[in-house]
This record gives C-alpha cells, structure tokens and sequence, in this order.
C-alpha cells in the first residue's frame, strides 16, 4: 500500500510539474524549475512522443541549470529523436569531461555513433559503458539492446542479449527478443530455438506462433507452418495476419477448396482487402466454378480499379472458358497496370497465338523474357511458332544475340538446338541442347516437342538416351 501511495503521489507531482509549465508556456510568463521536475516534464513528453515540446522543455531546463549533466543527457536524447546526431556528439564530449564515469553519456554517444552508421564505433562506447558501474549492468545491458533494436543492428545487437538473458533469465520476454533478432539476420534455425523456448514459458503468445509460422513457411515447412497459425488463431481468432497467410499457404499448396473459407474468414475482419478477394477468386477459379470467381474479381476491382491482378484473373477465366477476344481485353488492362509482370505479357502473348496473330504473340513473348530470361513457357512457345512458320533462318541471328546476353539459361540453348536442328546444322544443335541439359535437364519436357524424331541425329538420340530422355 505505501508503494501505491508512493506512485500516487509522484504520478500527482508529475501532473503538477506539466500543467505549472504549460501555464508558464501559455501566459508567456517565466518560473523556476528544480532539476527533478524538469527530468518529469521532459521525460514526460518524451514518453507522450511529443518531441517539440520535449526540446523546448530542455532548451529551457539547459538554460536554468546549465551544469545539470542530467538535464543535458535528456536534451541529447531529444536531439537524437529529431535526427541531430552530429550537434549530439558535440554536447557529448563536454558531458565525458565532467562525468567521465557516467555511463549513460556513452550509452548517449553510442546510439548517436550508431544513427552515423558507426556501428563499431558504437560498440565501444557500449562496452565502455559496461565497465564503469557493476551494479547497472542489467540495465545498462537493456538500454543497449533497446538502441540496436531500435537502429536494426540486429546482428549486433545478438551479443548483448545473450549476456542479458545470462543475468535475467526469468524475463521471458528476452527470448522472445532474441528470436526476433535471429529472424531479422535470416538465421532461422537459432530464431525458432529461441521462439520455441519463450513459447515453453508463453505457450498463449499469439505473436510468437505467428513469426514461427513465418518462418517455417520461408524454409518451406508448410505443415509446420499451418501448424503455427492455427495456434496462433486458436489463441486470438482476431489474428487477421495469420489468417491470411494460412489462406496463402493453402493456395501455394493448390489446396484451393481449403484456402477458400479462410479467406472469406478473412474478408469477414477486413472486408475491404481488395488482395484477399482476388487471391479468393483465384482458388474459385482454380476449381473451376468461374461464377463465384468473377464475382471476386469484380470486387476487388470494384474497391482498387488500378490493382492489375484482378484484371488479369478475368483473362484467365475468359481465356480457359475460349472466349479469346475477350481474354484479350483484360490482359491488355493489366499489362497497362503492370508492365513489369512476366506472366502478364506471357499469356496476353497465348492468347495473340491463339488468334493466329503471330507477330504479336511474337512481341509479347519477348518482353516477357526480357523481365524473365528463366520463362521457360515463353521460351517454348516462342520456339513453336518459329518452328511451325519456318522462320528459324530469320530467328537465329536474333537468338545468338540473345545468347551473349543472357549466357547459358537452359531456354534460350533448347531454342538455338531447335532451330540449328531445323537447318541441318546439327553440331551447334548438339553443342547447345548439351548446354541445355547441363543446366535445365528436367526442363526438357517443356521442350520436347520441339525436337521431333524425323529430323534428330544419330548423335543427339544418344545424348538424350544417357540423359534418360528416350524420346
């Protein structure tokens, strides 16, 4: 009780110290602050995130206590918020000379190294810091940790927790902010050690089940990660992330009928995702009821008429339903939305093939593989049409110049044998279908028929024997 009337009372005396200084600020007047209650009103906006009045408060407090190495440290601090690391130092080095044993000035000098890019330099103020009062070192160890997290030095920041933990081990929250930092430097394996652990403490923590599910899906552990963001939704089922990315794994693991009431779980907490409507419509249109897929699609083109893929799914569905004009109209809105899309200009390049408008099919292939050099679906069908118009002798000169461009990619050699092949030119054939295979034999299905077995030779029958590829 007496420690509650003790924060009671400094709570008041706080309160007080601000409405004291805003009614001097207001009325334009001047009144005398101790050293105490300036460090309160200071700390005070600094804890409201209200910078401005932060630094007027220790403009003013430096100007009536201008020896107050105390006051100083926070007018540095607040410097450091307004991104003046530079003047930051300066005040620094006269605060080293009147407290060399101080260690939050080296914590100060720190940070402000660190915002410079000096992150070396920062380390040893740090460890400076660390030698000059045992009694502190969890606290001075916290106050480092807290500087790197916040700069993202996460990788130097690994170290300091480490000792923290060592000294602290009942504070959980530790290896929750270690796992975290192993996840930031992509060292995926310590950070689910350290999520599995605080996970062992906190079993109920929704956030930590999350990132875990985060990282299990960038190492491709997608049961795993499943496994995650059901926890995750068991424990809060207000966890919109999870939900969506549940649904997006779902998707990737074309288990379509799956995914589909989590994202409409999903729309339910963020009806306005235009994303979530047309990752919905895709797996309607995955499973071909084309009906509720439109309707997705249309809405999320209702909400962002500028987001390019529900345009491009109307294609798909239109394409696949042979309605190819139409197709056409969609596509050509989303490659204006989107120039940057490989598969974009891949299937608005179909569906010219289709209609037997070669020439354009032709350009739409290209600056497909100009995004993609590895589109192998643009490789071969722009192999098919040359090789079905007979226009290998043309395509060739175009096709080495693309080869000094882009080097051995498994594409652009299956091309070159093909067409070598069709003008009896088998040696450059054999020499680039061996290219091909060497970088992308199990690409060669996607090829093969490129390679008819009327026109192979007896040399290159045998090479795709001893590759395992009997034709």
């Amino acid at each position: 009780m007496e420690d509650d009337k003790f924060g009671y009372h400094w709570e008041e005396e706080i309160k007080q110290a601000v409405q004291k200084y805003e009614r001097m600020r207001r009325n334009n007047e001047k009144y005398f602050f101790d050293v105490i209650e300036f460090e309160s009103i200071i700390d005070y906006y600094i804890d409201n995130n209200n910078s401005v009045k932060a630094f007027e408060a220790a403009t003013l407090a430096s100007q009536q206590h201008p020896n107050s190495v105390s006051i100083q440290l926070r007018k540095a601090r607040v410097l450091l918020d307004k991104g003046r690391a530079v003047e930051t130092l300066k005040m620094l080095r006269k605060l080293e000379n009147i407290e060399p044993g101080n260690h939050e000035v080296y914590i100060v000098k720190g940070t402000a190294l660190g915002m410079l890019g000096d992150i070396q330099g920062a380390r040893k103020m740090f460890d400076f810091a660390l030698t000059l009062d045992s009694d502190e070192t969890e606290n001075i160890l916290f106050s480092i940790v807290t500087v790197l997290q916040n700069l993202n030095y996460y990788e130097q920041m690994i170290p300091y927790m480490l000792k923290l933990i060592e000294m602290e081990p009942d504070f959980k929250a530790h290896l929750y902010d270690l796992a975290y930092a192993y996840e930031k430097i992509e060292n995926y394996n310590y950070s689910i050690i350290y999520y599995l652990k605080y996970l062992e403490e906190e079993p109920f923590s929704d956030s930590a089940w999350y990132n875990l599910g985060i990282i299990y899906n960038k190492l491709d552990q997608s049961d795993k990660a499943l496994g995650a963001y059901d926890f995750a939704l068991a424990i809060n089922s207000q966890n919109t992330f999870a939900l969506f990315n549940k649904g997006n794994i779902l998707s990737n693991l074309e288990r379509y009928a799956d995914a589909i009431p989590v994202y409409l779980e999903y729309l339910e907490n963020e009806p306005d995702s235009f994303e979530a409507m047309t990752y919905l419509g895709e797996c309607y249109e995955k499973i071909n009821d084309y009906v509720m897929s439109r309707k997705y699609y249309q809405d999320a083109i209702d909400l962002a008429p500028e987001y390019a893929d529900p345009w491009f799914g109307l294609g798909v569905i239109e394409l696949n339903s042979g309605n190819v004009a139409d197709s056409l109209i969609f596509f050509r809105k989303a490659v204006r939305l989107d120039d940057e899309n490989p598969e974009y200009w891949y299937l608005l390049g179909k569906a010219h093939y289709i209609k037997r408008e070669l020439k354009s099919a032709m350009s739409c292939f290209r600056e497909a593989l100009k995004i993609d050099t590895y589109y192998d679906e643009a490789w071969a069908d722009l192999g098919r049409i040359i090789l079905k118009e007979n226009l290998a002798v043309k395509a060739i000169p175009y096709f080495e110049h693309a080869y000094q461009v882009t080097g051995n990619i498994a594409g652009i050699n299956y091309l070159l044998a093909a067409c070598y092949l069709q003008v009896s030119e088998s040696e450059k054939a054999f020499r680039h279908l061996s290219l091909a295979l060497e970088s992308g034999k199990d690409y060669f299905r996607e090829y093969s028929d490129l390679f008819p077995k009327e026109i192979l030779t007896r040399k290159i029958n045998k090479l795709l024997k001893n590759q395992g590829l009997i034709l």
